[in-house]
């Protein structure tokens, strides 16, 4: 059973490592993950994530894995293919940074309406007392990577 106190955690330490100039930080921390996003007061459609996911369609997961990105939830699938696309095409400003671990595709369990450019790490120990500054960390750096190039001009 994961503890609200690790999404806590990282939540706590995103307030410090996600520079300010980036707007109003809004976060929503829940048991199993956390959702943050800039200035709106509810999250929007797209926005960054860090949960506990089911092990299915998670390669090397036996018991469950981490997923850490970026989100696109529209409801219109063409939506969040068109905020794909856009990231796609600014990928030299952001592969770099995050590496080939970011998978930038189809959602995981929803491949066919949502989008994502995030990773995932199978079988993590939720009890490591690092692992929450580990997520916020890497969170951070999807943020970093991929805020320029989702506010680029459409």
């Amino acid at each position: 059973m994961v503890e609200l106190l690790l999404f806590e955690e990282v939540a706590d330490a995103l307030r410090g490592l996600i520079p300010a100039e980036l707007g109003t930080q809004r976060q929503r921390v829940r048991r199993y993950g956390i959702k943050v996003w800039f200035d709106a007061v509810n999250p929007p459609r797209e926005h960054y994530e860090a949960q506990v996911i089911g092990s299915a369609g998670v390669e090397c997961a036996t018991i469950l894995a981490i997923e850490v990105g970026f989100h696109a939830e529209y409801p219109n699938p063409a939506d969040n293919e068109a905020v794909l696309a856009r990231l796609a095409a600014q990928e030299r400003r952001w592969r770099r940074p995050l590496g080939p671990e970011a998978v930038a595709g189809g959602f995981l369990g929803r491949p066919d309406d949502w989008c994502r450019v995030s990773e995932t790490w199978p079988d993590p120990d939720l009890s490591d007392p690092g692992l929450g500054i580990e997520l916020a960390a890497r969170l951070t750096d999807y943020v970093l990577a991929l805020e320029p190039a989702r506010r680029a001009k459409r």
